[in-house]
């Protein structure tokens, strides 16, 4: 007899039962031939009862209270997705020897669609209505602030609840509930704080898994279960950027479970995506990466977004992930061409002469291109506005070399008074010192931000000759602010660039990473050819944002300078 043969029976079977909407998959029909089922009664009206469920979904709505938005102090009531899509697959289903089916799961939406709520509410329900004697719940996230915010959630609704409250002790400086009467807990664990292992988690949630630095913490708690009736390890995410974490491993699981070319009946996979055909400015397209819109998202906040990310292919990346939950590139081209061209002005260097300004010098390697920007903030409109002037030096020797790997003419651009061709191989520190200096006569340059790498003998050389020299820092921490805020000015049209090639060729090339907060710096690892001019463009606009006598519309928009 072919699987077939036997598998149409338990089908007919389960549609008597009332279950067969839920075998969707090959490797639901997997499971029905192994003997899984999902335990269902009639009701009074002859309406079909998932049973165990049903027991998930009452614990939520007479236990649990919501805290924020709409909805605080209201009883937890699921989403008719959340209860059709998750709850019923997930807790229905039970193997032969009556345990849960499933022990692996991987969930993921767009942002805001109740994805930590919905596992805080979770992680009480496993502590203390799962049948599990002496219950450790483990909530997992990259970090402190990420792992309190499922914690946090848990905290309140059990202080919300009069029957929970009477039956569990919070203790927030710890990120610790207990459940005395089973000598049951719930913890929340971070990658940058956890030190143990040896843990017997019955259940683990991961909240963000795309946000994990490394797959350590991952690796620790996958079998901290192992000795458990039923483990169960759930990551709550969405999508990243990077093809080698843990997360894009689940992911791309997740995907062959779903699809059948993985044949594991054991991993639950719930994913709410655009894909890379859809039309991402369709509303369309929105729903299908956000189960909650017109309930926690709103599509007015979407389209607004989406006017941004139009303009910008740094938020482009951003809407596509945390909006349409899409996988993106870790790099992504910076600023569109057309508004750096809109941002040409009528800079006269003449007429900044003596007026405050802010640089940035970014040496590179002393084979290849180094470049100094001054930035001028003019405060004495409504909305602040910088002028540019850049300036840059490259070895003379091997100029036609260079030229032909970079595809540009350093050549022509010396004779038009763009850059200062130096002798020898290497450039010239000397020459760039005399030329700085020399700048410094005719401009009020208030401090000049340099890396600190391969630069400190030139640093306290100019810290010598009377300049305010400040080390910035090229990760995250210190270049995502300016970086986010030359955008902004840019698009905003706040810059006066005096069209120069040289630096609009380096912004043509400009591509940046993004961290897992979000938060972008220059890559010159990724970006097409040289942006040195740019990236000592951003370091002088942190500088003149963060001098606080000099007023900024940086400060209006909500950025912080680090």
């Amino acid at each position: 007899m072919t699987a077939q043969n036997t598998l149409n029976p338990l089908i007919r079977k389960a549609r008597e039962e009332g279950w067969a909407e839920w075998i969707a998959t090959p490797n639901d029909e997997r499971a029905v031939l192994d003997g899984c089922r999902i335990e269902t009664t009639r009701g009074p009206d002859d309406a079909v009862i998932v049973t165990r469920a049903q027991y998930v979904r009452d614990f939520f709505e007479k236990f649990l209270r919501l805290s924020k938005g709409q909805w605080a102090g209201k009883p937890f009531t699921l989403f008719d997705w959340q209860w059709h899509d998750i709850v019923v697959p997930l807790f229905g289903w039970v193997r032969p020897d009556g345990t849960r089916r499933f022990r692996l799961g991987y969930l993921s939406t767009a942002k805001k669609n109740f994805k930590s709520t919905f596992g805080s509410g979770l992680a009480l329900y496993l502590l203390v209505a799962d049948g599990e004697q002496g219950a450790e719940v483990y909530g997992a996230a990259s970090d402190r602030l990420q792992a309190s915010i499922i914690f946090n959630e848990s905290a309140n609704m059990v202080r919300a609840s009069k029957k929970l409250s009477a039956i569990l002790i919070v203790r927030d400086s710890t990120k610790h509930i207990a459940h005395p009467k089973t000598n049951s807990y719930y913890r929340a664990i971070s990658a940058d704080a956890h030190r143990n292992e040896g843990l017997n988690a019955s259940a683990v949630l991961f909240d963000e898994l795309h946000a994990q630095p490394t797959r350590k913490l991952w690796d620790t708690l996958r079998y901290a279960g192992a000795v458990r009736r039923q483990p169960l390890q759930l990551s709550f995410t969405t999508a990243g950027f990077d093809r080698e974490s843990i997360c894009r491993e689940q992911y791309d699981y997740a995907q062959g479970v779903l699809t059948g070319t993985v044949p594991d009946t054991s991993f639950f996979p719930f994913i709410r995506e655009a894909t890379a055909d859809d039309d991402w400015t369709d509303p369309q397209t929105w729903a299908k990466a956000n189960p909650s819109l017109g309930l926690t998202v709103k599509s007015e906040d979407i389209a607004n977004e989406l006017e941004e990310a139009r303009r910008s292919p740094a938020k482009e990346n951003s809407f596509r992930r945390y909006r349409l939950n899409q996988w993106t590139q870790q790099a992504d081209r910076f600023l569109p061409m057309e508004a750096w061209d809109a941002c040409v002005g009528t800079t006269n260097p003449a007429d900044l002469e003596g007026k405050p300004c802010f640089g940035g010098l970014d040496l590179s390697s002393t084979r290849d291109v180094s470049a100094f920007v001054l930035v001028f903030p003019d405060a004495e409109t409504t909305t602040t506005n910088y002028d540019v002037l850049s300036f840059f030096w490259v070895p003379e020797a091997n100029c036609e070399a260079r030229e032909a790997r970079d595809r540009v003419s350093y050549r022509v651009w010396a004779k038009d008074g763009l850059v200062t061709l130096t002798p020898g191989e290497a450039v010239d520190y000397d020459v760039i010192r005399r030329d700085i200096k020399a700048l410094g006569e005719r401009f009020n340059i208030r401090d000049i931000a340099v890396d600190r790498w391969n630069a400190t003998q030139l640093m306290g050389q100019l810290a010598g000759d009377g300049f305010d020299i400040v080390p910035f820092g090229q990760g995250y921490a210190s270049m995502s602010a300016p970086t986010k805020a030359l955008e902004m000015f840019i698009l905003g049209g706040q810059i006066r660039h005096g069209g120069n090639p040289m630096l609009r060729w380096m912004c043509d090339n400009l591509a940046v990473e993004h961290d897992a907060a979000d938060n972008i710096k220059p890559s010159k690892k990724v970006s097409t050819e040289r942006i040195d001019g740019m990236v000592a463009l951003i370091m002088a606009i942190g500088r003149a944002t963060a001098n606080p006598d000099i007023s900024s519309s940086y400060d209006e928009h909500g950025l912080v300078f680090v």
